[in-house]
């Protein structure tokens, strides 16, 4: 496993190889170039049985649980997130999708309202949730001009959004 500063980002390695799916850990030591453009680097490559291949970009939140639904499904990623995915897509190819992962850190302790935990790791549970980027950009919102950040709207958010639960199970 890949020495990772980001808990969230080693939380959801954690969770790949839990579920014995294939990957590769990408180093985000650098942007990469593409031409003349610099691409914010994904954090994993990986290959899902019931999703194919995967190009992807974990988003660590913190879910507030159920008594804070202001911090709830908190979903924000910056433009450069989505335009550096979309670019990495049309790099790699028709057979791999772009997708952002939002993994959740859950309240502890966990209430009976609280996001299922799909995984235990230093003392902290996690939840992770997929959104295609393609989709994201479609319902995207401005969060914040000056640091260039988007969001989707909650309503929007639950129907775009599932569960990686089943994420390395065989189809």
């Amino acid at each position: 496993m890949a020495i990772r500063s980001n808990h969230y980002d080693a939380a959801f390695e954690a969770f790949l190889r839990a579920g014995r799916t294939p990957y590769v850990a990408v180093n985000e030591a650098r942007r990469a170039l593409w031409g003349e453009a610099s691409l914010k680097s994904l954090d994993f490559v990986v290959y899902s049985p019931t999703l194919g291949n995967l190009l992807i970009d974990v988003k660590g939140r913190l879910d507030a649980g159920p008594g804070c639904s202001a911090r709830r499904w908190e979903n924000w990623a910056t433009a450069d997130d989505l335009a550096s995915l979309e670019q990495w897509q049309a790099i790699f190819g028709a057979s791999f999708r772009a997708l952002l992962v939002f993994g959740y850190q859950l309240p502890q302790p966990l209430t009976p309202n609280s996001l299922p935990e799909m995984l235990r790791f230093r003392e902290r549970s996690y939840a992770f949730y997929g959104v295609w980027a393609d989709d994201y950009r479609r319902a995207m919102k401005c969060r914040s001009p000056k640091w260039d950040t988007v969001w989707v709207p909650s309503p929007s958010y639950r129907a775009l959004r599932f569960s990686l639960a089943t994420l390395g199970a065989a189809s």
